[in-house]
């Protein structure tokens, strides 16, 4: 009889509980989805942003020096300890293109003095040669040098999430990946997976 007593009084969830659980946990869900769509909204509208203040920059510098930096001749004379540049025009080694560096840290090619240039000139926050980070974590370059079969000035990206990639050219070019102002080092038009680098023409 005892036995009995207590599993009558034994409860468990009813019916109305777990659906009260399961819409809580639906909405907790969704809460978090939400916030990761817009922290990768945020993320390519930052990368788009970031382009615009790195060509912002450049065009100051030429605006007040009427050379680019890193391929200023008379940054030299300006500053102690920095390279100047062949005045050509382009921010490269020479006339023919040079590969993205992402990894600057000394003085000795134009796309790595520039950083420091735009620094010592204060268009750009901190000191040195050191790429800025992008938002993904990857670094930016500037070079003179051909993407997808077009040689021009480009402001690269690093690393570079395919989805990113996508909405950044449908959003604000032509959408394919090979074409128009914004290129990349891939197909990221039909990647289900990856990164890239993503160059913007200037």
């Amino acid at each position: 009889m005892g036995m009995m007593k207590m599993t009558r009084n034994q409860k468990g969830f009813t019916l109305v509980e777990l659906a009260i659980v399961l819409v809580i946990i639906g909405i907790i869900l969704g809460a978090v989805l939400k916030g990761q769509a817009l922290i990768n909204n945020a993320k390519i509208k930052r990368i788009y942003n970031q382009q615009r203040e790195v060509l912002a920059a450049v065009y100051s510098y030429f605006d007040r020096y009427s050379f680019f930096p890193g391929d200023d001749p008379n940054a030299a004379t300006r500053w102690a300890g920095v390279t100047a540049g062949n005045g050509n025009g382009l921010i490269a080694a020479g006339a023919g293109s040079t590969a993205p560096n992402y990894a600057c840290t000394a003085t000795g090619t134009e796309q790595c003095d520039m950083w420091n240039e735009l620094r010592l000139s204060e268009f750009i926050s901190g000191s040195g040669f050191l790429n800025p980070t992008n938002a993904y974590g990857g670094r930016i370059a500037l070079s003179y040098y051909t993407v997808q079969g077009l040689l021009a000035h480009w402001i690269a990206f690093q690393n570079i999430p395919y989805d990113a990639c996508q909405s950044i050219d449908l959003q604000f070019d032509d959408g394919v990946y090979n074409t128009g102002g914004i290129r990349g080092s891939g197909n990221y038009g039909t990647a289900t997976s990856g990164v890239f680098d993503l160059y913007f023409k200037f």
